[in-house]
């Protein structure tokens, strides 16, 4: 076992976003992937959530820790990695709001939109009834498309603000969270604005091999899903 183990599953919004991370940052980390054993007794006992990523590390306070964004807290924190998470009470604030922004209103529309393409199941009670007939479900697919304009624009007027990254001129860690998730959108064919584009370009530009490599898992199975779904 390395530094840092990260269980991971591949085609995954949550796992790009930390696959980019380490990789950029440089971290010593064995990456496992946990494909059909998150409900397993062991996984289980290690993480009671079943979720990934999930890192294992000696010093954690239950030797492992969940949630993309915590996790990339928890190792900027500890390595002193400020060019990804500013020290700065302000800047890390304004990070800190773009991540939580993404987790609790664009991510939610984004899972709506896309779920159903790359075959992940749908959230419990999802169109208001787990029952509900395709017609439904194609709607309110549809209505969460339409609904992501808003915060999506969020990003672009509040959190860019005419700079190249959320972090200033080097990405953050909310950009890689945001970079990660806009990738997801490319499943339903989503018309980027320029802005968007354009951003997408500079992130893989900065970050290269850290970037293209984790985010080709995840082009190659949308293109499965999408082939298939054709």
């Amino acid at each position: 076992m390395g530094a840092n183990t990260l269980n991971i599953l591949r085609p995954s919004v949550n796992n790009l976003t930390v696959r980019i991370f380490v990789r950029a940052a440089r971290l010593d980390f064995e990456e496992a992937d946990v494909w059909g054993q998150t409900t397993s007794p062991e996984y289980l006992e290690k993480y009671p959530a079943h979720l990934t990523p999930m890192l294992e590390e000696e010093g954690l306070p239950r030797g492992s820790l969940g949630e993309s964004c915590a996790i990339m807290q928890y190792l900027c924190n500890k390595h002193g990695l400020d060019e990804f998470y500013p020290t700065d009470p302000g800047a890390r604030a304004m990070v800190d709001n773009a991540m939580f922004y993404l987790i609790g209103t664009f991510y939610p529309l984004l899972t709506r939109a896309t779920y159903p393409t790359l075959g992940f199941p749908q959230y419990p009670g999802e169109v208001a009834t787990s029952a509900a007939d395709d017609d439904m479900k194609a709607q309110a697919q549809q209505e969460a498309e339409a609904a992501l304009a808003e915060p999506l624009d969020v990003f672009r007027a509040f959190f860019l603000d005419e700079k190249p990254f959320i972090g200033g001129a080097n990405p953050s860690i909310a950009d890689m969270r945001l970079a990660a998730t806009l990738e997801f959108l490319r499943a339903i064919d989503y018309e980027f604005p320029a802005w968007a584009e354009e951003y997408m370009e500079r992130m893989e530009s900065a970050l290269g091999e850290a970037y293209s490599e984790p985010a080709a898992d995840v082009r190659g199975y949308i293109a499965q899903m999408k082939s298939q779904a054709g």
